[in-house]
């Protein structure tokens, strides 16, 4: 498989990013669909964030690569982190309410 078909697989599962449930509460009158409408931009958000910095590492690590230098993984470590972080927010929180 190659590089593209990974990043192809990428965007495909970033595109089917679930809304969260908001559970068996209840939201006030004309409230909860807004609510929801921000959710769903900040999960948006998030995940272009995530896509933006594995493109943005990949490519210092490239960069790097390219001068000699050494490169360092610490950093797509962190953003593969923040990554599954933001994937299974709604999950964590579930677990915790």
């Amino acid at each position: 498989m190659t590089l593209l078909d990974h990043l192809d697989q990428l965007q495909l599962a970033w595109t089917t990013v679930a809304v969260p449930d908001p559970g068996s509460g209840e939201a006030p009158p004309k409230v909860g669909e807004k609510v929801l409408t921000i959710l769903r931009w900040v999960a948006y958000l998030a995940s272009a964030a995530c896509v933006g910095g594995l493109l943005y590492t990949a490519g210092k690590m490239a960069l790097a690569h390219r001068r000699g230098d050494d490169t360092n993984l610490s950093q797509l470590g962190w953003v593969f982190a923040a990554c599954i972080l933001i994937g299974s927010a709604f999950s964590i929180v579930s677990a915790l309410i």
